[in-house]
């Protein structure tokens, strides 16, 4: 299958929305970035219309359908019927004549091959008894039965769709022409790559609508009116049938389905065996053709679009001469699309490989984009996604990490909200202040165990407390207590270093040193008391002795 939708790598993000919308989930996760498996998508353009990032885009044709046209052979243009629904109020004449400015020799109404098939639908009922008959114009249903439903294949209509049996009477008509579709549909594109020779180029109307702009061709609102144009009612949901009416046999039974999972559920019923005599009328978009990507992403309108479309046309069949049926046969073989069902073991240890131990940790929540654990185990095992992308599991083992480092730090963690009530409190916190449980303290007000006015200042100020000493007398402990207010999750955080044997070991030294001064001092005291005595007792002896050599000096002077 040639890449007509493609990933644009730089802008995926890894939502996973596309997953979660791809009704086949034909999308596979490696290295980060979403791929589309070519061999099992079926092209219905969802996750192009879904993308938040714009990473898918549909493969641009619009220069081939510039080489065609200068290439000099004549180039008539197929547009889908849907046009009227997309472009406001524009007629086809007044389309047909813009499509000439921009080198077109020419331009039809795809209703016209519309009729043809339709009409070949009522002759397989009548001539053929076909016991259920479902309808190929969409090429995404017919992706999806001969990929995912082969058993349904024989009761597809082996019938050229629209798009290919107006561009073969196109060709039939005029031999040397080259056609060219415009849809609102990326299947076609690589209907037209599959089934070569009979379209050659197929654009969307957002390629029409860029091309239009660029060659400065303004498209005026213009309606005209033709009454022969019933099959105009093909892009809406029941329009083939309401083409159908007139000729409807009574021993059938005549329905429309829209919407891929709607078509999955019948063709499930059909591959039982629980339906007959029944045709039925599918489209892989909600609301049919006029619910097709491009439209739905750019012009998403139901009811104003059905109400555009059913004004626009008319109570009759086109006037066109029916082939034979012979040269409207399509044959649509099955085609492989993925690897044998993997092995029970091999589910069960992807399952373990994603924290799914038992049953109910299977939670099936979707988050990742598959409807069940097993569902993403099985594209685990495939190489379609990844372990990581469960987010329960990455949420679960990241809460782990947390946990495991808040309860095993040293310091105690207290988390409030804004309303200063506890909402996480860890093991070194509980056993600071004596509390014997959490579920003690959860959701109360931190009053009941700390001072609030250092909280409150955080969230008033906006500015961090940190590696503030305080003694929280009711426990007697010595805290370095940080605060900061987390203003995304709006939550404060308090960090306390129990510093109480730091604190008591620095008192201890404190109170060393001032013994260690008082008794320097009393020593010093001492010895000056002690010197002072000393110099008292020498001064008293000194003068004893003066006055004792004074007397002698006298005595032996009288002598």
């Amino acid at each position: 299958m040639a890449e007509f939708l493609k990933l644009k790598k730089s802008n995926c993000k890894n939502c996973y929305k596309c997953i979660r919308h791809c009704p086949v989930k034909s999308i596979k996760f490696s290295g980060n970035q979403a791929h589309i498996v070519g061999n099992e998508c079926i092209l219905c353009g969802q996750c192009f219309v879904v993308c938040p990032q714009n990473a898918k885009e549909i493969a641009d044709e619009t220069e081939r359908a510039k080489v065609l046209i200068n290439s000099g052979a004549p180039v008539i243009a197929s547009v889908a019927p849907s046009f009227i629904a997309n472009y406001d109020g524009v007629g086809f004449e007044e389309l047909k004549s813009a499509l000439k400015k921009l080198g077109f020799a020419d331009a039809e109404e795809t209703a016209v091959g519309a009729t043809i098939v339709k009409r070949e639908y009522e002759r397989l009922l009548e001539d053929e008894h076909r016991d259920i008959l479902i309808s190929s114009c969409c090429h995404s249903v017919n992706l999806l039965i001969q990929k995912y439903y082969p058993m349904c294949l024989p009761y597809l209509a082996d019938v050229l769709s629209p798009m290919q049996a107006h561009c073969k009477d196109i060709k039939r008509r005029n031999p040397d022409a080259r056609t060219v579709f415009i849809g609102p549909c990326v299947a076609k594109k690589d209907e037209a790559d599959h089934y070569a020779g009979i379209t050659d180029a197929v654009l969307t109307f957002e390629e029409l609508t860029n091309w239009l702009a660029e060659a400065g061709v303004t498209l005026e609102h213009k309606l005209d009116k033709n009454d022969r144009s019933l099959a105009r009612f093909f892009p809406t949901t029941g329009g083939i049938l309401k083409t159908m009416q007139a000729n409807m046999r009574s021993d059938y039974t005549y329905l429309a389905i829209d919407g891929v999972e709607n078509c999955k559920a019948a063709l499930h019923d059909i591959a039982e065996g629980k339906i007959h005599n029944c045709f039925i009328e599918m489209s892989a978009c909600a609301g049919s053709c006029i619910g097709g990507p491009v439209m739905e992403k750019y012009h998403r309108m139901p009811v104003r679009d059905y109400m555009a479309v059913s004004d626009y046309a008319g109570k009759e069949d086109f006037d066109v001469a029916q082939p034979d049926f012979i040269t409207l046969r399509k044959n649509m073989e099955y085609i492989e699309r993925k690897a044998p069902q993997p092995s029970e073991k091999e589910i069960s240890d992807a399952l373990k490989k994603m924290g799914k131990l038992k049953p109910e940790d299977e939670l099936n929540c979707g988050s990742c984009g598959y409807n069940t654990c097993r569902e993403k185990a099985i594209a685990i095992i495939e190489g379609k996604a990844e372990v990581s992308m469960c987010l329960p599991f990455l949420k679960e083992r990241a809460e782990n990490f947390s946990d495991n480092i808040i309860n095993n730090t040293p310091n105690g963690i207290v988390v409030l909200n804004e309303d200063y009530e506890v909402q996480q409190i860890n093991r070194a916190a509980l056993k600071l202040m004596n509390i014997p449980r959490a579920s003690d303290v959860m959701g109360e007000p931190i009053i009941r165990i700390l001072d609030p006015k250092p909280f409150m200042d955080v969230q008033r100020t906006g500015r961090s407390l940190r590696d503030s000493k305080v003694y929280l007398a009711e426990y007697d402990k010595y805290v370095e207590q940080t605060i900061v207010f987390d203003k995304e999750y709006k939550a404060l955080i308090c960090i306390m270093r129990d510093v109480t044997e730091e604190e008591e070991q620095k008192q201890k030294k404190e109170d060393l040193s001032r013994q260690t001064v008082e008794t320097a001092d009393r020593v010093v005291d001492k010895q000056m008391r002690i010197v002072q005595e000393i110099a008292s007792l020498l001064g008293e002896t000194a003068a004893e002795t003066k006055i004792a050599l004074t007397k002698l000096k006298e005595s032996m002077t009288d002598e």
